[in-house]
């Protein structure tokens, strides 16, 4: 029988948790993280809510959830489905999916599906110009009414001010934001974070709340260290198994 470490975490006399709303699992074409692994991380990390965005991918968070829920830890573990879409024009994370979106739409027609689903449009490592896939500025512009979550840290933006970019753009429109890791391994799973009360995020509405209340934080890594990082955790992952 599995032992799950406990840590929970105290501030001021109320629980709180860690959300990572970008991360990657198998079910990515770029990673590797087997799904059966995350619970048990993300007990050990008080990463209670994430995100699962595998590229153009949906299915990984329904699978996770349901190895959550095997594993009787739905009372203490939140799995948000979700993908992240690359659209005609660059990447946008659609959360709460019940099904998968195509690739290759427009940034419009992306963000219509999204909604069409009830989920919500987050904009992820939107302003770093160094990132291959990011959504082009005139993209951004043209869907900026319909962003409902802007991630203001990111761990794997070529520098650090291009979050303070995304914060400043979200300020200005009053949008929340949140934190992703973009962790393509176990280990990078909660290295950004938003801190917020401890509760069971089930719905849009439940993550907003949450974000309303949290604060945003995480630890940032240069994408060259991080990518040789990588490497070396799935080549010594490959030689353990």
């Amino acid at each position: 029988m599995a032992v799950w470490p406990n840590n929970i975490v105290f501030r001021e006399g109320v629980q709180v948790m860690r959300m990572d709303l970008h991360t990657h699992t198998e079910v990515s074409h770029d990673c590797r993280t087997r799904l059966r692994d995350i619970p048990g991380w993300m007990l050990r990390t008080n990463t209670r809510v994430i995100a699962v965005t595998d590229h153009d991918q949906q299915r990984g968070g329904p699978l996770l959830a349901q190895i959550v829920a095997d594993l009787g830890l739905e009372s203490r573990l939140s799995i948000i489905p979700g993908e992240e879409i690359t659209t005609s024009q660059g990447e946008l994370i659609g959360l709460f999916l019940h099904e998968r979106i195509p690739p290759g739409l427009t940034p419009e027609a992306t963000v219509r599906e999204i909604k069409a689903q009830g989920g919500l449009v987050m904009l992820q490592h939107g302003f770093d110009p160094l990132k291959r896939y990011r959504l082009r500025p005139e993209a951004t512009a043209r869907i900026a009414d319909q962003v409902d979550i802007v991630e203001s840290f990111n761990s794997r933006v070529s520098r650090h001010r291009w979050n303070l970019v995304a914060a400043q753009w979200a300020h200005e429109r009053r949008l929340p934001v949140c934190a992703g890791s973009d962790a393509h391994t176990l280990h990078d799973i909660g290295e950004a974070w938003v801190e917020t009360p401890f509760r069971l995020v089930r719905t849009p509405a439940d993550l907003l709340a949450a974000l309303r209340e949290g604060v945003v934080a995480g630890s940032w890594t240069h994408p060259v260290y991080a990518y040789g990082r990588k490497q070396w955790r799935n080549l010594r992952g490959r030689w353990s198994r």
